[in-house]
C-alpha cells in the first residue's frame, strides 16, 4: 500500500476522535467516516470524507481503519462487527486507551483473519488532535506499523513504535499516571498556598509558565532504566542536585503544612521517596 491509494476508515467521532478525523478528510486515498450518532459525521462530509452508513461500510472500502470509541466493550463490538466484512491485509488501530491485555488478546483474533492490529493511544487532547500536534504510541508489528505510519503522522507530530501489540496502551497508562498523580498532587499545592494567602489564579500561571521553561516532570526523564546510578554515572551529580533541592523544599513546604494545619501527605511521601527514585539509594 502506498499513501496515495490507501483508503482510511475512522469510526468514533467524539471530542478527540472527531478532531483527529479532521486531519485526514483529504487524505488522497479517501476518508470513510463513521459514528452511530450521524450528525457527528457532518463536518468530516464537510471537509471531503465520504460518509459511511455502516461499521461494515467502513469496512469494506478501507486499508487502514481507525477506532477512537469509548471502552473496551465497545473496541471488541465494533471489532467483530470490521472481521466479518474486512478487506484482505486490512490494518486496524485502536486509538482508545483499553487495557493492554485486550488489545493482546484482540490483536490475536483480528490475526486469525488475516487482520492486524496495532494499540495506538493518544496524548495532547483535543487541542493536539485539532492543529496535528498529537504524541501517539504504537504497539505492533512492525510491518503493520509501517503500513498504518503515514496515516498516523498526518494526525500526530510524535508518532512512537514502541514494541508488539499492548505496548502503546502500557506507554499511555505510564503517561497518564504521570498526568493524574500530578493533578492530585496540584490539588495538594493548592489548598497548601490558599491556606497560606497565596492568590491559586496566579499560582497556576507561575506554574506553567515555569512547566514551559524547565519541561515540567519531563525534565528527569532521560534515562532509559530506573536501576541505581553507577558512582561514575554522568546523571548521578545533576541527580544530587535536583535531591538536595527537592528535599530542601519538600521539608519546607511540610513545615509550612503543619503550621498552616494543611495535611500534605503527597509531599511527605516525595521527601521519602524522591532520592531512592532518581536512583540515589544510600547517598545523601
Amino acid at each position: 500500500m502506498t499513501v496515495d491509494t490507501t483508503s482510511v476508515g475512522f469510526i468514533g467521532l467524539g471530542q478527540i476522535g472527531r478532531p483527529m478525523a479532521l486531519r485526514l478528510a483529504d487524505w488522497p486515498g479517501g476518508l470513510w467516516a463513521y459514528d452511530v450518532v450521524p450528525d457527528a459525521v457532518d463536518a468530516l462530509v464537510d471537509a471531503g470524507a465520504t460518509r459511511a452508513t455502516s461499521i461494515i461500510e467502513v469496512a469494506e472500502n478501507s486499508d487502514v481503519i481507525c477506532l477512537m470509541v469509548r471502552d473496551d466493550d465497545q473496541v471488541r463490538e465494533v471489532l467483530a462487527t470490521l472481521l466479518g466484512a474486512a478487506r484482505s491485509g486490512l490494518v486496524v488501530v485502536v486509538h482508545s486507551t483499553i487495557h493492554p491485555d485486550t488489545a493482546s488478546n484482540l490483536a490475536t483474533v483480528a490475526a486469525a483473519q488475516g487482520v492486524a492490529l496495532v494499540d495506538a493511544p493518544v496524548s495532547g487532547g483535543s487541542m493536539g488532535a485539532s492543529d496535528g500536534r498529537l504524541a501517539i504510541m504504537v504497539g505492533g508489528t512492525p510491518e503493520a506499523f509501517e503500513r498504518c505510519r503515514p496515516v498516523l503522522e498526518q494526525m500526530g507530530s510524535l508518532v512512537v513504535h514502541l514494541g508488539p501489540v499492548g505496548s502503546g496502551t502500557s506507554a499511555k497508562l505510564a503517561r497518564n499516571l504521570l498526568h493524574f498523580v500530578s493533578f492530585t498532587a496540584v490539588t495538594e499545592a493548592q489548598r497548601l498556598a490558599e491556606a497560606a494567602g497565596i492568590d491559586l489564579a496566579q499560582l497556576g500561571a507561575i506554574v506553567r509558565h515555569t512547566d514551559k521553561i524547565t519541561g515540567g516532570a519531563g525534565a528527569i526523564m532521560y534515562r532509559d532504566t530506573t536501576v541505581p546510578l553507577a558512582a561514575d554515572d554522568a546523571w548521578r551529580p545533576i541527580f544530587e542536585h535536583v535531591r538536595a533541592l527537592g528535599e530542601k523544599d519538600l521539608g519546607f513546604a511540610l513545615e509550612l503544612g503543619k503550621a498552616l494545619g494543611v495535611d500534605t501527605p503527597l509531599a511527605a511521601m516525595a521527601l521519602d521517596r524522591l532520592g531512592p527514585g532518581l536512583g540515589l539509594e544510600g547517598t545523601q
